[in-house]
């Protein structure tokens, strides 16, 4: 049976990924409750029994982002046999979720809560952290380049995540500023095309 407030046929998931449109596309701060309970076709005390509260939703709403829209980067970083073209398929990758033609532009974790009130700095926290943590990946799969053989033993992995990291944020400020997919690929292979320099085998080093 259907608890209080709560219509007989509510789809939580449904309504989440309704959530997380309406966070990627205005951001945590400017999405109000009414914004939330109009795009999920629910009232405020259904959200409320279902996900806590807005922060909680939004929380959910970035996790669900993750495994859907970010799904390429992960599978890339995992299954993709060397680093370079792990990196490069990131970017291609980054290119095509921001300008997708029925999605929000831009990436939702770069975007949505950037500037925030003093009484949402966790949720800008938690954005940075998870920022973050996809410099972090990026380096885990560079340090995989370097054990494999195919970097220098003294690359600066960090270094060279934080560069490739920067350039997918950059990438999604631009796109939520009008920036085509073709624009975007084409920054992506200019990036690409330092690899060399990013990565060190320019000291003298050949990549094997």
């Amino acid at each position: 049976m259907a608890g209080p407030g709560r219509p007989r046929a509510f789809d939580r998931d449904a309504a989440l990924a309704s959530a997380m449109r309406v966070f990627w596309e205005r951001g945590y701060e400017a999405t109000s409750m009414t914004d939330l309970t109009s795009a999920m076709g629910i009232g405020s005390p259904s959200l409320y029994a279902a996900y806590g509260s807005k922060e909680a939703l939004f929380r959910e709403a970035v996790a669900l982002y993750g495994a859907s829209v970010g799904e390429p980067i992960t599978r890339a970083l995992a299954d993709i046999p060397t680093a370079r073209e792990a990196i490069a398929a990131v970017l291609r990758a980054v290119a095509w979720s921001g300008t997708q033609d029925d999605a929000p532009s831009g990436c939702m974790i770069v975007l949505s809560a950037t500037n925030c009130s003093a009484a949402n700095t966790p949720v800008r926290d938690f954005l940075a952290e998870r920022r973050r943590l996809n410099a972090d990946h990026l380096a885990a799969r560079l340090a995989r380049g370097v054990d494999d053989g195919e970097l220098p033993a003294d690359t600066d992995i960090h270094a060279a995540a934080a560069f490739y990291n920067a350039v997918t944020q950059g990438m999604s400020v631009q796109a939520r500023d009008g920036a085509s997919r073709a624009d975007l690929e084409a920054l992506a292979d200019r990036a690409m095309a330092a690899w060399d320099a990013v990565v060190g085998c320019g000291r003298g080093h050949a990549a094997r």
